[in-house]
């Protein structure tokens, strides 16, 4: 089920109704103002109270609207790379990295799983709920052994992916915090899984800022059989 499409149907039916109700709310003010003219203060009194409903109604389901609006986006990904594994001896690794504009990253790794973190900046509500999307960057990526004796005590891998600058917003806002005032927050977050040969993984950023690493059809059966299989 696709909850994107579930929440675009009534958020549709209610900027509908919320049309609706703006246009009744404009017929009574025109009734109003020619029985003024008229001077039937009682009926014009009426399409007045009439029009009040039917803006608060416009006003509520509108609100309604906005807020189902801003949790599809919630809802919604943004790609940031895609990972093919191919395995050079037990817990080695190489890896391709792919960006979403097509530019690629040849690096290797050593460990079980691969583990990549991100920085991401949220905004505050209002501006979420506007459509503003979180930002982040890529920070570095690791390897990750599943023993923790062998985490603490094997070779480990960690890999740049950095490329702040001068002026960096991320960094601008850690620094000067009362410039950004519409930043909620800046946080890191991390996503790894079970790296097998001739793995495919997709990682994501979903709009709550949280990174989520997904493998495709093939490589999810691959990672549930024992090494080897």
């Amino acid at each position: 089920m696709n909850w994107n499409e579930v929440l675009r149907l009534p958020t549709t039916l209610l900027v509908i109704l919320t049309g609706v109700l703006l246009l009744l709310a404009l017929v009574q003010l025109l009734a109003a103002r020619q029985h003024v003219r008229q001077r039937r203060h009682v009926t014009a009194a009426g399409h007045t109270l009439l029009l009040v409903v039917f803006l608060l109604l416009a006003t509520f389901l509108g609100g309604m609207a906005m807020s189902l609006r801003g949790y599809r986006f919630l809802s919604e990904e943004t790609p940031v790379v895609q990972i093919d594994a191919h395995i050079l001896s037990p817990q080695r690794w190489a890896l391709t990295v792919t960006w979403p504009d097509g530019a690629t990253r040849n690096l290797m790794l050593t460990g079980d799983d691969f583990q990549l973190d991100a920085i991401v900046l949220k905004w505050k509500l209002p501006a979420m709920l506007a459509g503003l999307p979180p930002l982040y960057r890529l920070d570095r990526m690791s390897g990750r052994y599943d023993d923790i004796s062998q985490e603490t005590s094997a070779p480990r891998t960690v890999i740049d992916f950095s490329q702040a600058g001068m002026g960096d917003l991320i960094d601008l806002k850690k620094q000067i915090p009362r410039w950004f005032p519409e930043v909620d927050v800046v946080f890191g977050s991390a996503a790894f899984l079970p790296l097998v040969d001739g793995g495919h993984y997709n990682v994501s950023l979903m709009r709550t800022g949280a990174l989520v690493a997904r493998p495709d059809e093939a490589t999810a059966q691959r990672m549930g059989q024992p090494f080897g299989g």
